[in-house]
């Protein structure tokens, strides 16, 4: 017989007979793989482009100078002045947003130097009204030279008309003078960058060396594109952190193939022993039963492709509010599927196909023509090795544990993945004995509660422990996953609440109107600390300024606020061992600084280390007083005085304020008044308990495509249960026909396996909560504090978890279902018959 006559009738044809367990198959994979692509395809469409590409319009940028806390603007008659061919470009880069279309990249730049710059260009007349639209924008919005747009910047309102509408590639901005910009933005003096083009023939070094000579060694000269690489390398490890988590889905899936290629083995030992005796060569077994294990990964890949781009669309959004509410500013750019994540999609469907298919298709080679025609050594084998298993599993754990206490690889967790998948791969060996040991311990019970169905329940989950222990072990890692998950973002979403407590004192805050995301600090009016200080009822008005640093060649934000405010007010916790009041009484006036747990961990810094911070034409030197907790920015944060921080950078505006409100004051009276005052201003008064309920809320959404992902793992276990419990019902045929040929009613044998469904969920409860305990620390203790560099406090969610696990029962109950009526119409003559 030719290899392809074999494989059609072997394989093929069994399928065929089974479509259903066949297509339950392809579609647990196409769901793991759908997870996978639309997990990339949303992380590519949601963190977008960070910075709109100006080179067809103003001419390649050869190098940028910047400097934390803005450059003076002072500097750009100094460096025209150098002995150099070169030209320098003031820009001011900030978010704005036209109305009905949304938020934008503005440019504000000099737009005579631009045009005296490009032959046959003119200056607009109008300069402060005057917009340039890419193309790009152009199209999306329906823009075109002449029109008017709306454009709020720092939630100010300004009408500009369009001049002209330049071609960009795919980038969308908008231009405008840079003069009515600093305007709208309080930014007089200050630019966020100049960039410099060097002319042809102009020697590149020269230029730089001259330029370093000019400016204050606190300034920076860097490479086009600099800051978008930090902001890609930000997003790295959030889109790492998010693409492992989407790969367990594929992970329960590959549980789900081991079976159904461990089951095909079993129902056709038979025939493998007569084609064994007849000739066939053991290379032949074996790649037959992986060519039916590929065939599944080649299909659910194939119809991963399709599911994964209708899944992105509901995961860009979700993602999208997580980079915004913890990275950067980034409006999703649109879904397109190309090349790389379809590769993606085959390798890995093909490859978890090929590597869960091993193990059961190296049994099949194994099978003599002798063991073929025994049945029951396939069991026999699985429940001998249980206690192997066990000690192996134990062994496995060991090995997980020494491997989480490892540091970093390259910044990234990877100890923490390596033991979370050690641990996943000792509970799957322990999975027998867990099995072994429930079914003996729940007998008694099982009879009690259910009668003689209960008991062939519970002695069928140890006599077909082959298969039982394969959906536990696919059930539990689902279970497991979201069980420590569960815990992880319950105990963080407890730790946000008490921290929330420690940090929001104030009776009221005031920030600029307008939806901020991550890195955006729009000023406040400088007059508006004054204004609400006057106000009848007010005790104390902390003023607090943020912007964002670099610091070490990597994003961090600064702040400064009134240290004595803090102290009489507030309830910072600083780490075990700090003494809260002689730190903050410490910062006045003096070169001192607080600092985040997350900064701390990030940058190796602990109490007493000095920080080298450049800030504007100077560098300061300034010690770590304390480090407290934090959990409002991984990229950590640095605090000053405000006294200080002025010393360094004056007229600074406060970017926000903290409004406490004496006791014998009416609190709701003192918030009119302040939004009274403050009218003109287009601010937002926001009370303690709406500050605390909207970051509770911005905390959920960010972890929305956590749950979303879990929920998919869920589901293909499901599916896995489902078509593993059909598996057990084919293969245990003539059990069945012999319990119906010796009077067992059609609804017993539905009850039988209903509650052995059952009871496989309440093991893989079982084994699924424990390791999700265990695996939950992994992620506390390991994988968030080396990633994010945040100590979060245990507090698992008990409700939550109570609830996931009868839903799990529930499902696994409903899984069986069909299975059960199938069993319940066997012919019992017809079973008995059959060999």
């Amino acid at each position: 017989m030719q290899p392809l006559q074999l494989f059609r009738t072997l394989i093929l044809r069994p399928l065929r007979r089974d479509l259903l367990r066949t297509a339950l198959t392809i579609l647990a994979v196409a769901l793991g793989v759908g997870v996978v692509i639309a997990i990339d395809l949303a992380g590519d469409a949601a963190t977008g482009s960070f910075r709109s590409s100006l080179e067809t319009l103003v001419g390649k940028t050869d190098l940028e100078i910047v400097a934390n806390g803005g450059v003076e603007e002072r500097w750009i008659a100094k460096l025209a002045a150098l002995p150099v061919n070169a030209r320098f470009a003031p820009v001011i880069e900030t978010q704005g947003v036209i109305e009905g279309v949304g938020p934008v990249t503005v440019y504000g730049v000099d737009l005579i130097g631009q045009a005296a710059n490009q032959r046959g260009s003119q200056a607009p007349q109008d300069l402060d009204s005057a917009a340039i639209v890419s193309s790009a924008l152009a199209k999306r919005a329906g823009i075109h030279e002449g029109s008017g747009i709306p454009l709020t910047l720092s939630d100010t309102p300004r009408k500009f008309r369009v001049t002209v509408v330049t071609g960009a590639k795919d980038a969308e901005f908008v231009l405008v003078d840079i003069a009515p910009v600093q305007q709208l933005l309080n930014q007089y003096g200050k630019l966020d960058r100049i960039e410099v083009f060097v002319s042809p023939g102009e020697e590149f070094a020269r230029v730089e060396r001259e330029i370093r000579r000019v400016l204050p060694v606190s300034y920076r000269i860097e490479r086009p594109g600099t800051r978008s690489e930090e902001n890609q390398r930000m997003l790295r490890a959030f889109r790492w952190n998010l693409r492992v988590l989407s790969y367990i889905s594929l992970v329960v899936g590959a549980f789900l193939i081991y079976n159904t290629i461990a089951v095909s083995v079993v129902r056709r030992r038979p025939e493998i022993g007569v084609l064994r005796a007849l000739g066939a060569s053991r290379r032949w077994v074996f790649w037959l039963f992986l060519g039916e294990a590929l065939l599944f990964g080649l299909a659910g890949s194939l119809a991963g492709i399709a599911l994964g781009r209708v899944m992105a669309e509901g995961a860009v959004s979700l993602i999208a509010d997580t980079v915004n509410s913890l990275y950067v500013s980034s409006r999703p750019s649109a879904i397109v599927i190309g090349l790389p994540a379809i590769v993606t999609a085959m390798i890995a469907g093909t490859v978890v196909a090929f590597a869960s298919a091993l193990a059961p298709a190296r049994e099949a080679m194994e099978v003599t023509p002798v063991e073929a025609m025994g049945r029951g050594v396939h069991e026999h084998d699985a429940r001998t090795h249980a206690g192997r298993n066990l000690a192996g599993a134990i062994l496995i754990g060991v090995v997980a544990w020494g491997v989480s206490q490892a540091s970093p690889i390259g910044g990234k967790p990877i100890p923490g993945y390596v033991a979370t998948l050690l641990a996943i791969a000792a509970m799957a060996l322990a999975a027998p004995a867990a099995i072994t040991g429930f079914a003996a311990g729940t007998r008694r019970v099982a009879r009690a509660l259910f009668g003689p169905e209960g008991l062939l329940a519970v002695r069928g989950l140890a006599a077909s422990l082959a298969r039982t222990s394969v959906i536990v072990a696919a059930l539990s890692t689902a279970v497991a996953m979201m069980a420590s998950v569960g815990i992880m973002v319950g105990s963080f979403r407890e730790t946000v609440i008490v921290w929330l407590d420690t940090q929001l004192r104030a009776d009221l805050y005031v920030r600029p109107a307008g939806r901020t995301a991550a890195g955006d600090h729009p000023a406040l009016p400088p007059e508006a600390p004054a204004l609400s200080a006057s106000i009848p009822g007010v005790e104390a008005v902390d003023v607090f300024r943020a912007m964002e640093i670099e610091y070490q060649g990597q994003r961090a934000s600064l702040g400064a606020g009134d240290s004595a405010i803090v102290r009489r007010y507030g309830r910072l916790r600083f780490l075990p061992g700090e003494d809260r009041d002689a730190i903050l009484q410490s910062l006045a006036g003096q070169d001192r600084v607080i600092v985040s747990e997350p900064f701390a961990n990030k940058h190796g810094v602990r109490a007493g280390s000095v920080l080298q911070l450049p800030l504007g034409d100077r560098t300061a030197r300034v010690t770590v007083a304390g480090i407290y907790y934090d959990y409002s920015s991984e990229r950590g944060w640095v605090i000053f005085d405000r006294s200080t921080l002025l010393q360094y950078l004056p007229n600074q505006p406060p970017t926000n304020l903290a409004i406490y409100v004496r006791k014998d004051a009416d609190a709701i009276e003192v918030r009119r008044a302040v939004e009274t005052r403050l009218a003109k201003y287009r601010v937002v008064v926001a009370p303690n308990r709406a500050l605390r309920q909207n970051a509770v809320t911005v905390f959920d959404r960010t972890f929305a495509i956590t749950y979303a992902l879990e929920g998919v793992a869920i589901v293909v276990a499901m599916l896995g249960a489902a078509n593993s419990l059909l598996a057990m019902v084919l293969d245990r045929r003539r059990e069945f026909g012999m319990l119906r040929y010796l009077g067992a009613a059609p609804a017993q044998i539905r009850r039988m396996i209903l509650i052995e469904a059952g009871f496989l969920g309440v093991s893989a409860n079982l084994l699924g909560l424990a390791l999700g305990f265990v695996l939950s620390l992994v992620l506390i203790y390991v994988i968030n504090k080396q990633s994010f560099g945040w100590t979060i406090q245990f507090h698992p969610p008990l409700a939550l978890l109570a609830g996931a696990s009868a839903l799990v029962l529930a499902a696994t109950v409903v899984a069986g279902i069909f299975p059960a009526r199938a069993a319940a119409r066997l012919n019992p003559i017809e079973v008995i018959h059959e060999e």
